[in-house]
């Protein structure tokens, strides 16, 4: 049976925001209250969040065996709309009702629940999507329940959007976040030092190992498509609240980090060019249906 080191133990009990923060951290699903505050403000969540490149919703699809695709954790339909558009039949599962009906607003077909709670009532999908999401679904569960809804050869894919500020944009955020909000996940992920694919690195293989776990796939792959956007400071700091670190930021302390990080990016000319990896993890089902 794994045991907690002593040493984490006795930090749980002096420090326990930073215990909460660390579990949020590396199991996420466990902490879905941070994801309920994005439906706060579904509007600007979908105008602001970046797009997945076209080359990556392409591939997903050639992937699969047919065009009907189930969007988990829809949000407010980003990524359903652009697997519409290549020639897919979308139906979104969303826990939140604002995303929900934003999303419906934009023409996707939705069903408010939690993947691990949601009926299918015996429908079956070529292709199991999650952009942005994945991690807040139990991942052993949720492979398994993607498995059971696929048909043969059919794919679940998580992805994700990794965005990576140039090194000086990088410094000067880590400054804003470790002085006015030092103990959010956010600070402390600038704090490690670490690139924002290794920051992620846990989340895809908890993905991969759920659909290993789940005895339904083939070997999960893991596909990269880079590409790059430029965001003057408005821009940036217009999407800055919908971030998972900040979306539960008390409204003061967010005013703050918005001045703090408006003034970086000014400093730098007011405008800057985030590289941004989108990360695949996939798996194929195999066997029968």
């Amino acid at each position: 049976m794994p045991t907690i080191p002593p040493e984490r133990v006795r930090q749980a009990e002096s420090e326990p925001h930073l215990e909460r923060a660390r579990l949020a951290e590396n199991e996420p699903h466990r902490h879905r209250q941070a994801a309920e505050s994005f439906g706060s403000d579904a509007e600007r969540y979908d105008r602001t969040r970046p797009r997945y490149p076209e080359a990556m919703v392409d591939r997903i699809v050639a992937a699969g065996p047919g065009p009907d695709v189930l969007d988990v954790g829809i949000g407010t339909g980003i990524e359903a709309r652009q697997f519409q558009a290549a020639g897919c039949k979308v139906l979104g599962v969303e826990p939140d009702a604002r995303m929900a009906d934003f999303a419906r607003r934009g023409g996707v077909e939705v069903e408010v629940a939690t993947f691990e709670d949601w009926d299918p009532a015996g429908r079956n999908f070529d292709a199991v999507i999650a952009g942005q999401a994945w991690h807040w679904v139990d991942p052993v569960v949720g492979a398994a329940k993607a498995a059971r809804v696929l048909r043969p050869g059919g794919r679940l894919a998580a992805f994700w959007n990794v965005g990576q500020p140039p090194p000086e944009a990088t410094e000067a955020f880590a400054a804003v976040y470790d002085r006015v909000v030092p103990d959010s996940l956010v600070a402390r992920g600038h704090r490690q030092a670490m690139s924002a694919l290794d920051g992620y690195a846990v989340l895809f293989g908890k993905a991969a190992d759920g659909m290993g776990r789940a005895g339904a796939f083939g070997d999960p792959e893991q596909w990269r498509f880079d590409w790059e956007q430029s965001y003057t400071t408005d821009e940036w700091l217009d999407q800055l609240p919908t971030q998972g670190g900040l979306s539960q930021v008390p409204p003061a302390k967010l005013a703050e980090v918005l001045a703090g990080i408006g003034a970086a990016v000014d400093a730098m000319g007011g405008r800057f060019t985030m590289r941004y990896t989108a990360v695949v993890v996939t798996a194929a089902r195999t066997g029968p249906s």
